[in-house]
């Protein structure tokens, strides 16, 4: 049985709106053809971690251009990437009434603000856990087993709604539940077909 649902934020609660901030970028003569290599000079994944603070990769950012940046149209440009997926938010606060249900996110510090300040995340269900605060991220195992202990978790009772296969994977393997996000219907079957009590 299915005591509590955990979801991911970004591509699940949220839908990520990269395109303009990536057109800034490159008009701003930021060569951004290698995402992946790009991404790991700005350590995205030790922001996400904590151990590099978003003002510092916002400066390694700049620090790439041909031209001088503004540093807050950088970093409006850089928070102005979500967009509130209706259908998820209402199903994740359907769920509250018979079940346990908890957020977890691979994020650095000024998102989980902007999140933070436009969705009141860390109010909106039973529990929010921000990679950055915990130093470590997911697929590692060392998140789940955090959010194991911060929130009372037992993962065969535990389901992961993600929309990255990796994420999925690291979930199994601590026992969990998962499923593949995709959109709001096929996430409300797929935790019908776990047994899990959906809102109307």
């Amino acid at each position: 049985m299915i005591r509590n649902v955990v979801f991911d934020v970004g591509g699940v609660l949220v839908r990520l709106r990269y395109e303009a901030l990536i057109r800034y970028l490159g008009e701003a003569g930021i060569d951004m053809s290698d995402l992946h290599g790009w991404l790991a000079r700005v350590d995205l994944v030790g922001h996400e971690r904590g151990e590099v603070s978003g003002a510092e990769v916002l400066g390694r950012i700049a620090a790439m251009a041909t031209r001088p940046l503004d540093h807050a149209e950088l970093e409006h440009r850089w928070l102005d990437v979500f967009e509130r997926a209706d259908g998820m938010f209402e199903l994740a606060t359907g769920l509250m009434q018979h079940h346990g249900v908890f957020l977890l996110s691979n994020v650095g510090d000024l998102h989980w603000g902007r999140l933070e300040a436009r969705y009141g995340l860390e109010r909106l269900v039973h529990g929010a856990m921000a990679s950055f605060r915990v130093g470590a991220v997911k697929p590692d195992a060392a998140i789940y087993r955090e959010a194991e202990r911060r929130f009372g978790l037992e993962p065969a009772t535990t389901v992961f709604i993600d929309d990255l296969e990796a994420n999925l994977r690291g979930a199994e393997a601590c026992g969990w539940q998962a499923i593949h996000h995709r959109d709001a219907d096929a996430t409300r079957a797929a935790l019908a077909g776990l047994g899990v009590r959906l809102p109307a």
